[in-house]
């Protein structure tokens, strides 16, 4: 027992310490020398400064890769910062394009609402700033995480989406429809849900419906705000695809906004085809032929994949069967929206305010009918669409008329607004929801739309739409007469519903009650260009329909309308060039049909429109000017007067000479003297009121202006060498003129023989310009022009006449030399027309070249004259044709060529004399030898 007893105690015995000395190291004490030494990492410390960066120092880069942080606040912090960055340095964007919309889309689903919140801003900068061709190649990956974010399960996230579908839909539409079915189809799950396969409700839905709505208690708004948000969000898609879409042209149906000639041409979106996908059917592509623009739309070859019938639609919605197919289960929940809408009214059930609605309720009904009218747009072709409507009649008419037409038109209900106590914390943390407001008019009016989009055309073996048509009738009648006030779409809608109702009622009443309507809109005072232009091109197209319809025919108000026409653009002018072009087609759609109305009114207005100083043909653009000369072929007749005003605006410059000569033709065609006949037209015109403005127009200057110019201080004084006061015409002035007498000179040489024709313009001369004293130059001219054509070699001029012509020829060769010595590249091509005018009648008139050579009196000519005359003398020896008449006027030639040697002597002899001697002895003394035997020559010049 000891010797344990002492064991143990070896075991557990104390050490005993001793003052002074060391205390023994223990077996587990730790050994804590150590050294250290610093270590540097220059290239962590670093900033970032290969770009712009953050108030925080913080590069594009960073901020990015903060965005796969645990924490939110980072997230959101790293989100702040992108804009800020981007912000400050736009061109990061292009640079990193790809990265940022790849790496914020990622967060727009996270459970932070701050930082989806915050993502979607910047999506929203971003979208500003960046087009749609540069996003393009990214977008399938932003609609996939826009679709995740849609059908997530948290209302929030859910809500949140709603904010970046409306920054797609504003600023890339054409992207956002590119891909409508995937869209489509999460639109059908924010608001409604699958039902079982066993449940109750499919024994009870009779047509197979496998949707209804849903209800979230979680979420910050009602169920009823929350469809609301939907709805409208649904309908500015269907609306963008719509306008994404080809349109048919000739479309008469209510489809774009541009159905009656105002805007409707239809866009094509460009397609990048992968053949890889396109053969193994990932994508839909419709193939036209032409390979233009605007393709033929009735072509049959589509490649196409196969359509899923359990499915909502292809990625395209062009064809009736992939609308029918979506909207079998879209419309069934609108009608079941609509109608938990209308009944939390408590007025509903009552009888006398059950057609007045809530601003909720009325807000519900209006995107409900908005996204019915879209959905009949989505057809790209015609025969789709009627096939589409008749669908939607067959499947929805009895619900339609039951749910809208009931209590039509609605009303808004007056609801006292009570003030509540706002929750700052709580109202930050709702969704902002869009308020529209709906009036009631356009309500109704888009309830008129679609429910007439259902009529059928009136005929045997189909069923009568008055009964539920009548209040629809009746209620764009009193909208148009009673001169409400109406927006351009609202009375775009309008007309469209007239257009339907006519073309499908069939009946005269009904037709004549509509478009009176219309005309009293159409009559009011001060409207917008955009509503006027409108108006007239419903009118345009419906008198176009009336070859079809019966009913149309002859239509009273049509009539009146078509009248009222020339009145209007005459009252127009040109203060609206857009609104009279737009006129004067109408016009003229209506004058080639011979409607008799319209012609007699413009018959009545004719001179005022073709005034040569303020009527509409001198004073629109030329396209318009054009399109009112081709009015005159259907005037039923052309008076003296008005004949006057025509000669007017083709001398006076105001329309070109090109358009001047086709007008000049086609009174020609209307006279009885161009041998041209169209059936028992009789001739619009009589043949001396014809012979008169052609005359007319010859001159190119009316009586008053003639009688005008005769104390006009410009003109050329008479001189020995000149002996007529010419006034020089502006180029242009003289270029314009030109060219109409050779149109005249054209006329008159097919109305007959030329010696009758020579006739009348020698009468006229003698009778109304030998007692001018001035004489424009291109009159002249024209004269010279005019008389060698005409003239036939069997004929003779009177002598009056004849010394008149070579007063205005030796005046013209008088004006060529000085226009030569003082502006010889400016009036390059008159001095061409002066001397080519001048040098044809002196080779085709007889003895107009000796009367010339007779009036030079070389006694009488000063020192300054005397080297103009030698210069004439020059050029007309120069001239080739005129040797033969200068060799028969041989001895007259000779002695002005003495007369003139003999008055210059005394002084060193000059140029022009020299070459004057040298022509004479070239053109004379050695061609005289050669017609020395021909007498009848000489006698005849």
């Amino acid at each position: 027992m000891k010797a344990k007893k002492k064991k143990r105690q070896d075991d557990f015995q104390k050490v005993k310490l001793k003052v002074g000395k060391k205390k023994p190291r223990a077996d587990n004490a730790t050994n804590t020398t150590f050294r250290t030494r610093g270590i540097c990492l220059p290239e962590q410390l670093k900033r970032d400064t290969s770009g712009p960066t953050t108030h925080r120092q913080l590069g594009i880069n960073e901020l990015l890769s903060q965005l796969h942080h645990y924490s939110a606040n980072v997230k959101h912090s790293a989100l702040l910062g992108l804009k800020e960055l981007l912000s400050l340095s736009p061109s990061l964007l292009e640079q990193h394009l790809s990265r940022l919309l790849s790496e914020v889309a990622a967060v727009l689903t996270d459970k932070d609402g701050n930082v989806r919140v915050a993502a979607t801003r910047v999506l929203r900068f971003v979208a500003q700033s960046v087009p749609a061709e540069r996003v393009a190649p990214f977008f399938p990956l932003l609609s996939a995480h826009l679709s995740c974010a849609m059908t997530h399960i948290e209302p929030g996230i859910q809500e949140d989406a709603m904010n970046v579908l409306d920054i797609f839909l504003e600023h890339y539409p054409s992207l956002l429809a590119s891909r409508p079915a995937v869209l489509l189809t999460n639109f059908l799950e924010l608001i409604s849900h699958r039902q079982s396969s066993g449940g109750p409700r499919k024994a009870q839905d009779a047509r197979g419906r496998t949707w209804t709505l849903s209800v979230h208690p979680d979420r910050s708004m009602t169920s009823q705000q929350w469809r609301l948000s939907v709805l409208l969000r649904l309908g500015n898609f269907l609306q963008a695809v719509v306008e994404e879409r080809p349109t048919e042209e000739g479309d008469l149906s209510v489809r774009t906004e541009g159905v009656f000639g105002s805007s409707g041409k239809g866009r094509l979106t460009p397609l990048n085809l992968n053949w890889e996908e396109l053969i193994c059917k990932k994508i839909d592509v419709k193939v036209y032929e032409n390979s233009g623009a605007k393709p033929t739309p009735h072509s049959t070859f589509k490649l196409r994949p196969e359509v899923d019938p359990g499915g909502v639609g292809s990625e395209g919605l062009d064809s009736a069967e992939t609308v029918q197919s979506f909207a079998g289960t879209l419309v069934p929940l609108l009608l079941e929206v609509w109608v938990e809408a209308c009944a939390g009214d408590c007025t509903w059930n009552t009888t006398e305010g059950a057609y007045l609605l809530t601003p909720d309720a009325m807000s519900v009904m209006f995107q409900v009918l908005s996204i019915l009218q879209l959905l009949r747009k989505l057809p790209t072709q015609r025969e789709n669409l009627d096939a589409l409507d008749a669908w939607f009649r067959k499947e929805y008419l009895g619900d339609f008329k039951q749910h809208f037409m009931k209590n039509f038109p609605y009303g808004l209900r007056d609801t006292p607004k009570h003030k509540k106590k706002v929750d700052l914390k709580r109202s930050k943390q709702t969704v902002a929801l869009p308020a529209p407001t709906v009036e009631p008019l356009a309500l109704n009016i888009t309830l008129c739309q679609v429910m007439v989009s259902l009529s059928q055309k009136q005929g045997p073996g189909h069923e009568a739409d008055g009964d539920w048509l009548s209040p629809l009738r009746a209620f764009v009648r009193d909208t148009l007469g009673n001169g409400v006030k109406l927006s351009y779409r609202q009375l775009h809608m309008l007309l469209g519903t007239v257009w339907k109702m006519v073309l499908t009622q069939r009946s005269r009443a009904v037709t004549e009650e509509l478009l009176a309507a219309v005309y009293i809109y159409y009559k009011q005072k001060n409207l917008p260009l955009q509503t006027r232009s409108l108006l007239l091109s419903f009118y345009s197209k419906l008198y176009l329909q009336e070859q079809g319809h019966a009913h149309i025919a002859r239509s009273k108000v049509l009539c009146q309308w078509l009248a009222s026409l020339p009145v209007q653009l005459s009252q127009l002018g040109h203060r609206n060039p857009a609104l009279s072009a737009q006129l004067i087609v109408s016009i003229q759609a209506a004058a080639s049909r011979g409607n008799k109305d319209l012609l007699n009114s413009l018959q009545t207005y004719a001179c005022r429109l073709y005034d040569p100083q303020d009527g509409v043909v001198v004073l629109l653009p030329a396209e318009s000017q054009q399109q009112m000369v081709q009015l005159l072929y259907f005037l039923p007749r052309i008076p003296q007067l008005l004949l006057a005003n025509l000669s007017g605006c083709c001398s006076a410059g105001r329309i070109s000479a090109g358009l001047a000569a086709s007008l000049i033709r086609i009174l020609h065609f209307r006279s009885s003297l161009s041998g041209w006949s169209a059936g028992s037209q009789e001739a619009a015109l009589q043949d001396v009121d014809y012979i008169s403005f052609l005359f007319s127009t010859l001159t190119g200057f009316s009586s008053e202006h003639l009688s005008a110019l005769q104390e006009d201080e410009t003109a050329l004084l008479p001189s020995p060498l000149s002996p007529l006061c010419l006034y020089q015409t502006p180029l242009e002035q003289f270029t314009h003129h030109w060219d109409i007498v050779e149109e005249v000179c054209h006329c008159l040489e097919t109305i007959g023989s030329k010696s009758q024709s020579f006739d009348i313009l020698q009468n006229g001369i003698f009778r109304y310009l030998m007692k001018l004293e001035v004489v424009p130059d291109s009159m002249a001219a024209g004269l010279l022009r005019a008389v060698s054509r005409l003239l036939d070699v069997s004929t003779l001029p009177i002598e009056q006449v004849l010394r008149f012509l070579s007063q205005c020829c030796l005046s013209l060769l008088v004006l060529l030399v000085f226009l030569q010595q003082h502006a010889p590249m400016e009036t390059n091509h008159k001095r061409e027309a002066i001397w080519s005018s001048c040098v044809t009648a002196l080779s085709s008139i007889p003895r107009l070249l000796r009367i010339v050579l007779q009036s030079m009196r070389v006694g009488d000519l000063s020192a300054e004259e005397l080297p103009q005359f030698g210069q004439i003398l020059s050029m007309l020896l120069q001239h080739t044709p005129l040797h033969n008449q200068l060799l028969a006027n041989a001895v007259l030639l000779q002695e002005l060529i003495q007369n003139l040697t003999r008055y210059s002597r005394g002084a060193p002899r000059e140029q022009w004399l020299t070459d004057l001697l040298y022509c004479y002895s070239i053109t004379v003394a050695h061609g005289s030898s050669a017609h020395r035997g021909s007498m009848t020559l000489r006698d005849m010049y």
